[in-house]
Parts: C-alpha cells; structure tokens; sequence
C-alpha cells in the first residue's frame, strides 16, 4: 500500500515520462530500481529504510505546515 505521497510520486513520474497508465509507471520505476540495487550495500538494512518519505514512529508522516 502506497501513502498519499508516494502515490503522488508514482503519479508524478507517470506523467512526466508519458506513460499511459499507473501500472506501467510502477513497473518502469520497479526496473529502474533494480538495475541499480546491489545486495552487498544492503546487509544489515530494514525495510522502513526504503521508503520514499519521511516516516516517525506512527508510519507515514506529513511534514508539519510553518507557522506565520
């Protein structure tokens, strides 16, 4: 499940690459993912550490708006 966020960024990216729906943005970010991961850098890593955003102790934070 994608947060709002990273929705936003799959959108995004489907959008600026012309691509025709969601599931072919995400399949072309998956390739593109995997042909630059490498397992070795990887030991030792959890999987909160491959989000795309920011998360705090609940999940999935929004960054906090600055007051005037």
């Amino acid at each position: 499940m994608l947060s709002p966020e990273e929705l936003a960024a799959v959108d995004d990216f489907r959008f600026r690459h012309r691509m025709p729906t969601r599931a072919a943005a995400v399949r072309e970010l998956l390739k593109l993912g995997l042909t630059v991961a490498t397992t070795d850098g990887l030991a030792g890593m959890k999987s909160s550490n491959f989000g795309v955003f920011s998360r705090g102790p609940e999940g999935h934070t929004q960054e906090a708006e600055p007051e005037d």
